[in-house]
């Protein structure tokens, strides 16, 4: 089974925050039932954590066996971009104005349903509703 990861799952773990052995727990108990993988977006947004660039995010990541699939297909690009329009116009018509949710959410999200079996994420609300068939842990 592969799990994908969002960023708020790898961001308290490589910025030593106090959740971070509590998500680890959660990571060894995902890796010991298949692979680790993160998309292009999750790892850009982890190089822009305070104190880390990209060699101590390609390290950290490496040492963790989690691999990144930069490799963003058309496929995924399409779901998100299906995604992400359906969101705007629920949002315009509720009078919400403008989207707020960011574009990278709609990318992680297509890409967890399409290359791997699920998405661990800390936040699984904002996924549910534009990604109902996708299995979050």
């Amino acid at each position: 089974m592969m799990t994908a990861l969002d960023t708020n799952i790898l961001s308290p773990v490589l910025s030593g925050a106090p959740t971070a052995a509590t998500i680890i727990a959660e990571l060894l108990r995902a890796r010991f039932q298949g692979a680790l993988v993160i998309s292009g977006p999750v790892f850009v947004e982890l190089a822009a954590i305070p104190g880390l660039d990209l060699e101590r995010t390609e390290k950290a990541l490496k040492q963790s066996s989690i691999a990144v699939d930069f490799d963003i297909g058309e496929d995924i690009w399409r779901l998100a971009a299906g995604s992400f329009s359906a969101y705007a116009m629920r949002r315009r018509r509720s009078s919400g104005g403008s989207p707020k949710r960011l574009l990278t959410d709609f990318v992680i999200a297509a890409h967890a349903l399409l290359r791997a079996d699920r998405l661990m994420t800390l936040d699984p609300a904002r996924y549910k509703l534009d990604f109902p068939t996708l299995h979050l842990v």
